[in-house]
C-alpha cells in the first residue's frame, strides 16, 4: 500500500521544471527549439547548475528562451529580477538587453549567484547586472520611496518565495511602466493548482500550493494589468500593465 501511495505521489509531483505530462515531449521541445539556439555560456551555466543539490530551483531552458524573446520584443532596457539562484534567467536577460541595458537582480543569497558569475563574466554581460543581496521586499520598498523609480522598469521577472508573490506584485506593479511586463514563474506549481487539496503530493508542493492559488486569483482581479498564463516550464504568468 505504501508503495502505491509513493507511486501516486511521484505521478502528481511532476518535474519542477515542467508541467507537461510527457517528459519525452518536453525533451523534444528542448532538443528541437531550445538547445540548438542556446548561447554557449547559457549551456555551460545550465550544465553547471545541474550538478548543484538545489538544481530544481533553476529556470528551465525553454523559459529562459521565452524571457530572452520577450525582452527583445518590447525593447526593454531597464529590467529587474527577483530571485536569481545561479543566474540562468539572469544571463538570458542580460544577453537580450542592449549594451546600455540594466537588470537589477535581487536575491537573499550571494553564494548561489557567485557560482554562476564567472560564466556570466565570460559572456561579457556582467556590466549590465546590478546585484543586491537581501530580502526583496525591503529593497523594493526602498525603491518606491523615490518617486523617480516608479513606472521606470520595462520588464520584471519574479521567481522567489511563493508566499510573498502577492506582496511582490503590489510593489512591482508600481515600478513597471504602463505597457511594461511582469512575469511570474511557477504559477501552475507542478500542476497542483488543478487537483483536489487532498490529492497525493510532496509536502513542499502542498505547503505553497494555497499561496499560488490565491496569487493567481489576485492577478485575475487586478484591473491594472492584462494577464496571460502560459504552460511553459512550471507555468509562467505574464502581466502587462495597462493603467
Amino acid at each position: 500500500m505504501a508503495a502505491n501511495n509513493e507511486k501516486k505521489e511521484q505521478n502528481i509531483h511532476l518535474p519542477h521544471e515542467t508541467i507537461l505530462k510527457s517528459d519525452a515531449l518536453h525533451q523534444y521541445i528542448l532538443e528541437t527549439s531550445v538547445f540548438p539556439r542556446e548561447h554557449p555560456c547559457l549551456k555551460e551555466l545550465r550544465e553547471m547548475t545541474l550538478t548543484h543539490p538545489k538544481y530544481m530551483m533553476a529556470t528551465p531552458g525553454d523559459e529562459g528562451q521565452l524571457i530572452n524573446m520577450l525582452i527583445k520584443l518590447i525593447n526593454a532596457k531597464n529590467t529587474m529580477e527577483i530571485g536569481v539562484y545561479t543566474g540562468y534567467s539572469l544571463l538570458s536577460t542580460a544577453l537580450a538587453l542592449p549594451s546600455d541595458g540594466k537588470v537589477l537582480a535581487l536575491d537573499v543569497s550571494r553564494e548561489y549567484y557567485e557560482l554562476g558569475l564567472p560564466i556570466i563574466e565570460k559572456a561579457r554581460v556582467a556590466h549590465k547586472i546590478d546585484f543586491r543581496q537581501g530580502p526583496a521586499l525591503p529593497l523594493l520598498d526602498e525603491l518606491l520611496q523615490d518617486e523617480y523609480n516608479k513606472e521606470t522598469f520595462d520588464f520584471v521577472y519574479v521567481d522567489a518565495d511563493k508566499d510573498n508573490y502577492i506582496n511582490y506584485h503590489k510593489r512591482v506593479v508600481e515600478l513597471v511602466k504602463v505597457g511594461g511586463l511582469v512575469a511570474y514563474d511557477n504559477t501552475l506549481w507542478s500542476g497542483s493548482v488543478a487537483v483536489p487539496s487532498d490529492a497525493p503530493m510532496t509536502s513542499y508542493v502542498r505547503n505553497f500550493r494555497g499561496h499560488v492559488i490565491e496569487f493567481n486569483k489576485h492577478l485575475a482581479q487586478d484591473l491594472r494589468i492584462q494577464i496571460c498564463q502560459l504552460s511553459v516550464g512550471d507555468g509562467i504568468t505574464l502581466c502587462r500593465r495597462i493603467i
